[in-house]
């Protein structure tokens, strides 16, 4: 199991410490919530400070764009040097046009589905993603309930990706903690988005351990 701590629910008054003991820490990637306040009722982060957490981060970027009209920002999101830029399916009116962008900027394209988004969606595009998140609340805000619907979508995602034969990841994001990541492992999950558990722990890099 990969875990990637999502930087919303990270202290923001002491980012470098914050990235000091993560730098050290087991986890795969570091998970940045963008929202613009359009496409969900909050706003996080803007590029400027993504840029400072890029310079002094030294894992993988996960970088998960909750906005309307992402496709323009690819070059800004790499110029981060992101690994991921993860676009939602309900912000794109033609996904496959952005995630080809993605791809072709040099980054791995993945696609976010929210709570109430079928998995179905992603039939005809699934073979172009490396990557899909699959929102276990819905999105805007960090600290909400886990909605138990999603083990059964992530058990429908996963047998979408091995009937095609793939190496697809399914992404977990909400109310990730110690109490369901074994059942999210179960059901298919291969990388776990935690905010507030892991960042909001006594002993964060324990946390991840643990995770993983």
């Amino acid at each position: 199991m990969q875990i990637s701590p999502s930087l919303l629910s990270a202290d923001f008054s002491n980012l470098e410490r914050e990235m000091a003991w993560f730098n050290q820490s087991e986890a795969d990637f570091l998970h940045l919530d963008v929202m613009d306040g359009v496409f969900v009722p909050n706003i996080s982060f803007g590029f400027p400070v993504l840029k400072h957490v890029a310079r002094i981060c030294q894992k993988p970027l996960d970088v998960h764009l909750m906005i309307v009209q992402p496709e323009k920002f690819i070059n800004e999101v790499k110029e981060l040097g992101a690994y991921y830029m993860n676009v939602h399916a309900e912000a794109c009116t033609h996904l496959h046009r952005v995630v080809s962008q993605i791809r072709q900027a040099g980054m791995h394209p993945a696609v976010t589905l929210n709570p109430s988004t079928p998995v179905g969606v992603l039939e005809d595009i699934i073979e172009e993603l490396d990557m899909v998140l699959l929102m276990s609340v819905n999105p805007g805000f960090g600290g909400q309930s886990f909605i138990d619907r999603t083990y059964a979508k992530v058990r429908a995602l996963r047998q979408l990706i091995d009937s095609r034969g793939l190496h697809t990841r399914i992404e977990v994001d909400g109310g990730v903690s110690l109490d369901n990541a074994q059942q999210l492992a179960e059901a298919g999950a291969d990388i776990l988005v935690a905010g507030s558990a892991v960042f909001g722990a006594a002993d964060p890099a324990e946390v991840i351990r643990r995770l993983k």
